[in-house]
């Protein structure tokens, strides 16, 4: 085992999952599309490395979870500049 036995190879707020994601597990933890988690890698939003001859994406689970502070960063951000009305709107069409 690497790193003093540490078979995840990293510390961190993923502890116990594997130092490298593939698209679909990084999909699994966001609960979106494996198609959704490429777009973000190819836009450059979510770091990810190809490994392989066939060039597989692996997403490391300490970026994965930059990426999502990130997102809660932005998310807090909008809500402070877009403060709720109760009136109705396009937002909250979706969660009907």
């Amino acid at each position: 085992m690497p790193h003093g036995g540490d078979p995840g190879w990293h510390s961190g707020a993923m502890a116990g999952t594997p130092r490298f994601l593939t698209l679909p597990d990084v999909a699994e933890v966001l609960n979106t599309s494996a198609a959704q988690v490429y777009a973000l890698v190819r836009r450059g939003d979510l770091p990810a490395i190809k490994i392989g001859g066939r060039g597989q994406w692996r997403v490391e689970a300490e970026q994965l979870e930059a990426y999502i502070a990130r997102m809660y960063d932005e998310a807090r951000t909008y809500v402070s500049q877009h403060p709720f009305a109760e009136a109705a709107t396009d937002e909250a069409d979706e969660f009907k």
